[in-house]
């Protein structure tokens, strides 16, 4: 069988099944997800990321590409076409990827951003304490993800608002099914969508909400059908990686 992967950030469509953004929802309430960051390549948000340190931001991997120029990472944003007095548009010291990550695997979609220099706590900007161990992810439990992804699967434009949608987790053995070679049980989740509600491009890297904690990175969906009901919506889990990441920032991952 032969898949086609959408990647969820802007540029990038490849073969095997990947892409994101937030299809359906609704706007978030301002300034209600102090940890996300808009990554932006020249000025155009290309991926959605979560702030873990004040200058360390845990996005995927495949937000770095080709196309790259030079990220520079947006704090304290809602509406990112706007200059709001909240923004903190800080650029990147470094990137780290994880070292395992392939453009045709993406099971090690994880990267972690080195800010050049440290994010300003405060009630528009804040950090997003990391899970504590890799824990069990239940299905059809309800998380959220919200970003600045496409809002309609045909208008390749990114959403200027943050926008956020709930969606239901899936059975790990449905979504081995599914995408067989590209799903790794050990390291990825999915959810499903309805029809109506998903996330699409633009949205790789944001986080994967459940009862709180963040659980994952958006990863990929289905080529060109952010919504299709049949292939879940794919995510790293962050627990799994949880050794690498405090090995790359240390122990101590909120100051």
């Amino acid at each position: 069988m032969f898949l086609y992967i959408f990647l969820i950030f802007f540029g990038i469509s490849v073969a095997a099944g990947m892409e994101s953004g937030i299809t359906g929802g609704k706007e978030a309430k301002l300034h209600s997800r102090p940890y996300m960051a808009s990554l932006q390549n020249n000025g155009h948000h290309t991926c959605g990321g979560m702030l873990i340190k004040r200058d360390y931001v845990l996005t995927s991997a495949h937000c770095l590409n080709e196309f790259t120029v030079d990220l520079v990472v947006v704090l304290g944003a809602h509406n990112i076409s706007t200059q709001e007095n909240s923004q903190q548009k800080i650029n990147v010291r470094k990137y780290i990827r994880h070292p395992l990550f392939e453009q045709n695997n993406y099971s090690h979609d994880i990267m972690l951003l080195k800010l050049k220099t440290k994010a300003k706590i405060n009630k528009f900007v804040k950090v997003m304490p990391l899970p504590k161990k890799n824990g069990k992810t239940l299905a059809n439990m309800k998380c959220s993800i919200a970003g600045w992804g496409i809002k309609n699967p045909k208008d390749d434009r990114a959403s200027s608002v943050l926008r956020e949608v709930t969606l239901k987790l899936q059975e790990n053995s449905q979504c081995k099914k599914k995408w067989q070679e590209y799903f790794n049980s050990d390291r990825m989740i999915c959810s499903v969508s309805d029809g109506k509600d998903a996330f699409c491009q633009g949205d790789s890297g944001s986080p994967l909400i459940c009862n709180t904690k963040p659980q994952a990175i958006a990863t990929f969906t289905f080529d060109g059908d952010c919504t299709n009901k049949k292939y879940p919506e794919v995510y790293v889990k962050i627990g799994y990686f949880l050794p690498w990441i405090k090995k790359m920032i240390g122990k101590k991952l909120v100051i």
